[in-house]
C-alpha cells in the first residue's frame, strides 16, 4: 500500500472516470468498490467510493455530489517516453475536455494533466542559460509538445 493516494471528488461520474482512467493508461485496473446504502450521499445500491490503479499508482474516487470541483491549482504530472506516448495520452484525455497550452489540458471530468516527455527536467536544469532559455521559449509556443522540436531548440547554438 502507498502512503499517500491521491483522492478525487467527482459529483456522481466516479465509476465512469475510473473506467476511463484505466482504459487509457497501461498497467492500470479497478479496485474495491463501496457501494451507498440506504444512508449515502448517491441513490442506493451506486458507487460511493472506489479505488483505482493507473499505470501501478492507486487512486480513490468518490461521487461526493456538487459541491466541490477541480481546478488546475492540482494536477497530474505524466512523464512521457515517446512522441507516441504524449500524442496518445494528449488526444485520449483531451477527449471532451479542453487542451491548453505548454502541456496541460483538462479532461472531460474537469481534471487537469501535463503530457510531458522525461527528459524536459533535465533540459531545463542545464547548466547553460541559453540552452534553458530555448527550450522553455519552444514550450511556451505549444499547446501538445513535441519531443523533435524540443531536443533541436536544446541541441542548437
Amino acid at each position: 500500500m502507498q502512503k499517500i493516494t491521491p483522492f478525487l471528488w467527482f459529483d456522481d461520474q466516479a465509476e465512469e472516470a475510473v473506467n476511463f482512467y484505466t482504459s487509457i493508461f497501461k498497467n492500470s485496473k479497478n479496485g474495491r468498490i463501496v457501494r451507498c446504502g440506504e444512508e449515502g450521499p448517491g441513490p442506493q445500491g451506486s458507487v460511493m467510493t472506489m479505488t483505482f490503479e493507473l499505470d501501478g499508482e492507486e487512486f480513490m474516487a468518490l461521487n461526493g455530489g456538487p459541491e466541490f470541483i477541480f481546478s488546475p491549482a492540482i494536477s497530474f504530472f505524466v512523464n512521457c517516453e515517446t512522441q507516441e506516448e504524449v500524442d496518445m495520452l494528449w488526444e485520449k484525455l483531451s477527449e471532451g475536455g479542453e487542451k491548453g497550452r505548454c502541456a496541460w489540458l483538462k479532461d472531460k471530468y474537469g481534471i487537469s494533466w501535463q503530457i510531458v516527455p522525461t527528459f524536459l527536467g533535465e533540459f531545463l536544469q542545464d547548466k547553460d542559460s541559453e540552452k534553458t532559455s530555448r527550450v522553455i521559449k519552444a514550450v511556451l509556443q505549444m499547446d501538445k509538445l513535441d519531443i523533435e522540436t524540443l531536443k533541436r531548440a536544446y541541441e542548437q547554438g
